[in-house]
């Protein structure tokens, strides 16, 4: 039995991490934190959960909830959970962090994307980036997994097959929305319902964090770093997200090795699915579920392909790719306790 930890459960990431982890038929969640919350009920902030835990909040204290579990999810702000992590890491305690702290593996660039000195350089090379369908050696070897962005998670399944077998040219182009969710659940005008309904709106023009994720782990497959084009948009929806990507392709490819491509990259993953060739998903098609979702449009005239995506941002895109990653570190099935946690409508 896996003992585990959410350090900063009151968020949304936190929430479906106890969602998931309560069902979870290897875990026990023993210890739920929230410096705001402490003593408080899991089930007064998420009444979904009434019946399901008796779990309060506590604070978190190292030295006390160390001694009691296996890994620790941390759900903290960024900056934040790089102080938790060296923590729980010097007292044995596998750490999955759901921050950005240990995404991008040089610390000048992490200074300059998130304004702030990484305290913790030597572990940038030790973390496992947590894509699991492309890193599932350095994931099962680690004790510190750096759980990818979701805009990154969604962009890089869909574009890994043109990626790994060289069929992609520059710009790449990326059209991106996601759910209000996305922006977490501190007070934010941007995604107050007045704000956001009946709207779709840009942000992070030209200068988006996880533009940089992206082409860290693209340069990784495709051996260049590609010139990537991303722009993010907010959907008036609580939670789903879709990525448009047009791509050009290499001279000579032909539809027939992108179509291919595509079907041998996605054939075992539990949890990639490639619809097919101009069969295009929904966001509502993977609400509450781990899967991603990808079809496809190969423009023979402009030599391009167009890949879409969709996942949830908080479960494939967050809480549900970290507990795949849980899953390895302690030699589970990868798809352990995320079989069925999906709606049909």
């Amino acid at each position: 039995m896996i003992r585990a930890a959410i350090i900063g459960a009151t968020g949304y990431t936190g929430a479906e991490l106890m969602r998931i982890l309560l069902f979870h038929p290897a875990v026990e969640l023993v210890a739920i934190t929230s410096e705001s919350s402490i003593e408080q009920r899991a089930c007064q902030h998420y009444p979904a959960l009434s019946g399901l835990t008796d779990l309060r909040f506590e604070a978190n204290n190292p030295e006390k909830l160390a001694p009691q579990i296996d890994v620790a999810f941390l759900a903290l702000p960024h900056a934040e959970a790089m102080e938790a992590a060296v923590d729980y890491l010097q007292r044995g305690v596998r750490v999955i962090d759901l921050s950005a702290d240990f995404r991008l593996n040089s610390p000048q660039l992490y200074e300059q994307v998130y304004g702030r000195k990484h305290i913790a350089p030597q572990l940038l090379a030790k973390s496992a980036y947590g894509l699991t369908e492309l890193n599932r050696e350095a994931v099962t070897n680690t004790d510190l997994v750096a759980n990818p962005g979701c805009y990154p998670t969604c962009v890089l399944l869909s574009l890994a097959p043109l990626f790994q077998q060289q069929l992609a040219a520059d710009p790449i182009i990326i059209d991106a929305k996601s759910g209000v969710t996305g922006a977490g659940k501190k007070l934010n005008t941007r995604t107050q319902f007045a704000e956001a309904n009946e709207g779709l709106s840009p942000y992070g023009v030209g200068g988006h964090r996880h533009q940089p994720e992206m082409v860290q782990e693209l340069a990784k497959l495709g051996g260049y770093a590609p010139e990537v084009v991303f722009t993010p948009h907010l959907l008036p929806l609580s939670r789903g997200m879709q990525s448009t990507s047009y791509v050009p392709l290499t001279a000579g490819v032909s539809r027939q090795q992108v179509v291919e491509g595509y079907q041998q990259f996605c054939e075992n993953e539990p949890f990639l699915h490639f619809l097919g060739e101009d069969i295009f998903p929904n966001v509502r098609d993977v609400r509450g579920s781990n899967n991603c979702l990808v079809g496809i449009h190969v423009d023979k005239e402009c030599r391009r392909a167009i890949v879409i995506a969709v996942i949830d941002n908080l479960v494939k895109g967050a809480s549900g790719a970290a507990v795949q990653n849980m899953n390895l570190m302690f030699n589970y099935p990868e798809e352990e306790g995320l079989r069925g946690i999906f709606q049909v409508l």
